[in-house]
């Protein structure tokens, strides 16, 4: 089992079973938009490539068991059913099948927050005047934010679209529950991304009372699992007709009789179901769900081991004591209140984080926005080392 006790050696023993992404020799602190793969991913990718060359076009059986590997997986992290979870390889394939579930002719209302991921604000951007009327709401104060996003809920709306923890800063959003049951009495639908959620803080849809709500989220990140495994729970017994459908979701019929001219659509998570894809990304994926299982990879150990880490950051950066009138950070608000990373604020921030690429540290950041996302498999001396990095270059602008 893992342990906080290991970060505090120089080397990480965990960075041995991530050896192809060489974590040692470089700090990935991208853990909140690209963790590491384990080697184990590896092994994935080598039997798709054998199942393919052995079965050709029959390989097809043996990649739905991977994809209902990774439903499993993600059910066990959400508490839901893995029947609920339609798979796909982005967000926004599910989160556009998503809205053209919804009675758009009579309910042109959507309801979101400030700070949403690109894959919901583009898209609702497009579509605002022209095909919806989308409502967007201030996410500060965040502790008041679902509140306040309930009051706007009526009969006219078709959804709420909110995230978990948001992609630009971290903070984590509560009372969801008070939205999921506005939602339901009035016949909308609410949303929940929870990209930056899974595998960085423990998230329950029983613990959390969110038994009306759509969960859409993916494993690119703190999942480990790489590209092209993205999920969306689906409301448990609630049947839906998609506009945008692709003939997988014949697949959970595939017995009954088909008439001309009729679309028909399979139960649970055949009804968002999308069409031929490239099936590695679950071979890849399932593999890595097992190195998950046997390393005791739970989301609470993972947090505890995060919080360390995103604790331990923010102590050096203090202990640095870098000029705030080029770089600082919020500390009104306790880290518990915060998801996977850290945030430090900066008009420099594309600079800094070009030099300190130069320095084989890997951060990034969204505006202002300085990202710093520790994983599991770094240790406290390379958290350490990177904010001596930033001292110097920060020391180095403010010199120029």
């Amino acid at each position: 089992m893992i342990d906080v006790n290991i970060l505090t050696k120089d080397v990480n023993p965990l960075s041995r079973f991530y050896s192809n992404f060489k974590v040692t020799e470089r700090i990935l602190l991208t853990g909140h938009s690209h963790q590491a793969w384990p080697d184990a991913a590896y092994e994935g990718i080598r039997e798709a490539w054998k199942d393919a060359a052995l079965f050709v076009d029959d390989k097809w059986e043996k990649a739905f068991h991977k994809s209902d590997r990774v439903r499993q997986g993600y059910a066990e992290l959400l508490d839901g059913k893995a029947h609920n979870i339609a798979l796909a390889t982005n967000t926004h394939e599910l989160f556009i099948k998503f809205l053209s579930a919804l009675d758009l002719k009579n309910r042109r209302k959507v309801i979101t927050s400030d700070s949403e991921f690109y894959t919901v604000r583009r898209q609702l951007d497009r579509l605002d005047s022209e095909y919806l009327e989308v409502v967007n709401v201030a996410s500060e104060p965040y502790d008041t934010l679902s509140e306040r996003m309930a009051q706007l809920v009526d009969d006219k709306t078709a959804a709420v679209v909110i995230s978990k923890v948001f992609y630009n800063n971290s903070k984590i959003i509560e009372n969801l529950s008070l939205l999921d049951r506005t939602c339901e009495k009035f016949g909308a639908r609410l949303m929940i991304d929870t990209y930056h959620t899974l595998n960085a803080i423990p998230f329950s849809i029983i613990e959390e009372n969110l038994p009306n709500s759509f969960v859409l989220g993916g494993g690119y990140k703190y999942c480990q699992l790489g590209e092209g495994n993205c999920f969306m729970l689906i409301p448990d017994g609630v049947e839906f007709r998609p506009a945008l459908t692709g003939w997988f979701s014949e697949f959970g019929m595939i017995t009954a009789p088909k008439v001309q001219g009729q679309v028909n659509y399979g139960p649970s998570h055949w009804q968002f179901a999308g069409s031929t894809y490239d099936p590695i990304s679950h071979y890849r994926a399932s593999s890595v769900l097992d190195f998950f299982r046997d390393m005791q990879y739970s989301p609470v150990k993972l947090r505890e081991i995060s919080l360390h880490q995103l604790k331990y950051l923010a102590s050096e950066f203090d202990k640095a004591g870098m000029p705030s009138d080029i770089i600082d950070r919020k500390r009104d608000i306790p880290l518990e209140k915060y998801g996977g990373f850290i945030v430090f604020y900066t008009k420099r921030a594309a600079r800094i984080t070009s030099e300190l690429r130069q320095r084989k540290i890997f951060v990034d950041f969204r505006g202002e926005n300085l990202r710093f996302g520790p994983a599991p498999y770094l240790s406290n001396r390379q958290l350490a080392d990177s904010i001596i990095a930033l001292k110097e270059i920060v020391t180095n602008i403010g010199k120029s």
